[in-house]
């Protein structure tokens, strides 16, 4: 089939290597301006000569004119941030179809997969869908749920389940859609929801709270953004954590919320409301990950202060 992709990153370039390995044409590229590294999606397309444009917006006219100069079949949207307007989407003889990362109507919204976590569901996935001007609203396609794991992390649930599965189900559904096979089911509304994404106030840790809570917090922004704490005015950034319930008042008889309990090796053991998080890598604000037990940080010390 004759496609265009509108993504970016490398989620945008898998599914650009998986239409072009088997000998589909992908005939433009569309990927937002770059603000920082250089995009792979970009990159890949530029190597293998197909036609990049990059609008600020999708909105623009000229965006229009770019797609249906383009002259495809479908329109496959792999991890977007711009806002893409139905005059756009409609162009392709079979419109377009979009890939989300959770299972709609739930988690809708750019940070979908940290609120899974966060929220302490035990099953995420993604949803192919027809793109409308509602945010993450459209008709699903497909859905495909994951098991979210105790020990799972953003990064672990993105690139070691829901990204692979998510590149190789749009090739699927794209023939479906083009075979014209592909059912629209509306998504149930009284069962939809919507987060906005994860920032500093979403990520700041709260010792106070139960471990759970906080478990869940550094869980979902691993490895971005990155839950934070405090100490003597600087931010400290979180990752690669494991939760230890206090199973008797003698284990926490004492503890301050946010305390520096032991040293493990190379991590931290930190009391909070029913147990304590272990803490393996550490970032201050602006630096590099280190091991948690080389941030200067002695026994005793109390995070958040």
């Amino acid at each position: 089939m004759r496609i265009a992709i509108i993504g970016q990153q490398d989620f945008g370039k898998a599914t650009l290597d998986a239409f072009l390995a088997r000998g589909d044409a992908v005939a433009a590229v569309f990927c937002a301006p770059e603000q920082g590294r250089p995009d792979p999606l970009r990159l890949a397309a530029e190597a293998r000569g197909v036609t990049v444009h990059q609008f600020p917006r999708l909105t623009d006219p000229a965006a229009q004119e770019a797609m249906r100069a383009a002259d495809v079949q479908l329109g496959v949207m792999a991890y977007v941030t711009q806002f893409v307007p139905q005059d756009f989407c409609v162009i392709p003889t079979f419109g377009t179809i979009q890939f989300h990362p959770s299972l709609l109507p739930l988690h809708r919204g750019a940070s979908s997969m940290s609120w899974a976590i966060i929220c302490g569901r035990k099953e995420a996935g993604f949803s192919i869908f027809r793109p409308n001007d509602g945010l993450d609203e459209g008709p699903v396609i497909l859905s495909r749920a994951v098991p979210i794991e105790d020990e799972d992390t953003l990064g672990s649930l993105y690139f070691g389940k829901i990204f692979p599965m998510g590149v190789a189900a749009l090739v699927e559904v794209a023939d479906l859609v083009v075979a014209g096979h592909a059912p629209a089911i509306a998504q149930y509304e009284p069962r939809a929801g919507y987060e906005g994404i994860i920032r500093e106030a979403e990520s700041h840790v709260a010792w106070a709270n139960h471990v759970d809570i906080t478990y869940n917090l550094i869980r979902g922004c691993d490895p971005a953004p990155g839950a934070w704490t405090t100490h003597e005015g600087r931010k400290l950034f979180l990752f690669d954590s494991a939760k230890r319930i206090a199973r008797r008042f003698a284990d926490v008889k004492g503890r301050t919320p946010g305390e520096i309990v032991a040293e493990h090796g190379s991590s931290l053991l930190i009391h909070g409301q029913g147990g304590f998080i272990e803490v393996h890598r550490v970032r201050w604000d602006g630096g590099r990950k280190m091991p948690a037990a080389e941030a200067g940080l002695p026994i005793g010390t109390i995070l958040g202060g």
